[in-house]
């Protein structure tokens, strides 16, 4: 099974030609056997940064092939026949992501070349325990730019919302929904369903279940059953049309979100 951890210790996609270059990006220009015109130069706001000989260029809006060109056009009116240079990101400052829920370390990433779904998430520390199985990835509607995260809600007012399964995308069997992220884009891994368990078991409490998760599964998480505890008569409390319904189960019994189970006592 692929652990998204296990992204980090991969290479790095190289950078696609067509990433759109923005404000506050630093670009790394090398000009073939011209030392002194090679460099990082900084994009400030208005899209332009100042290169020698040439003063300033306009590259906001433009791709790295696109730049490439105009940096090459300017430097042929007058200076040099038929420059060789190329023109990188050194540092990704324009476009940013956002991821947030139940990962380690929440928060705006910068978008970095053809980053995907599964590579953000590893950026982030990956997920926490507590996380569904369910990620949502939002898309804010054409046109509107993104200042922070673009919350789930916001499905209604046009934003495209996709959803993933965590564990088909780790194993591989839903790899075509690793999608390559835009900017804005938000991230949203959302906690997972709680049951409650209490009575004889070592860790009575709230825990977080995933799909299809059964009695002993919860009972497991909760340390188990003590000595006095009786599992051939374990109940479940649920709640149904607003009232509660106790259910005599089995240890193979799928439980709900929100389900209390209770652990009685044996008898001696």
């Amino acid at each position: 099974m692929l652990s998204i951890s296990s992204v980090l210790s991969a290479q790095q996609a190289p950078v696609p030609t067509d990433y759109i270059i923005g404000p506050q990006d630093v670009l790394a220009i090398t000009v073939w056997d011209q030392d002194d015109l090679s460099g990082k130069f900084s994009v400030e706001a208005d899209g332009t940064f100042t290169f020698p000989l040439v003063g300033r260029v306009k590259v906001g809006g433009m791709t790295l092939r696109q730049a490439e060109a105009e940096v090459k056009r300017l430097l042929m009116d007058g200076f040099f026949k038929n420059p060789q240079l190329t023109v990188a990101v050194e540092q990704f400052r324009s476009q940013r992501i956002f991821i947030v829920g139940e990962v380690r370390n929440p928060g705006s990433y910068p978008l970095t070349g053809d980053m995907t779904l599964i590579e953000a998430l590893a950026r982030s520390g990956s997920t926490l325990p507590s996380a569904s199985d369910e990620v949502l990835l939002v898309r804010a509607k054409p046109g509107a730019k993104a200042d922070g995260p673009t919350m789930p809600s916001g499905d209604g007012e046009g934003n495209d919302v996709t959803r993933v399964d965590l564990k088909d995308l780790q194993s591989g069997a839903a790899f075509a929904h690793n999608m390559q992220l835009r900017d804005g884009d938000t991230i949203f891994v959302a906690r997972a369903e709680s049951v409650y368990v209490f009575g004889y078991v070592k860790n009575p409490g709230s825990y977080s279940i995933k799909k299809d998760t059964t009695v002993l599964q919860a009972l497991s998480l909760a340390g188990g059953v003590t000595d006095r505890g009786a599992t051939g008569r374990i109940k479940v409390v649920r709640l149904v049309g607003g009232k509660k319904v106790e259910l005599k189960v089995q240890l193979d019994f799928v439980v709900q979100p929100f389900d209390t189970i209770i652990v009685p006592e044996r008898f001696w």
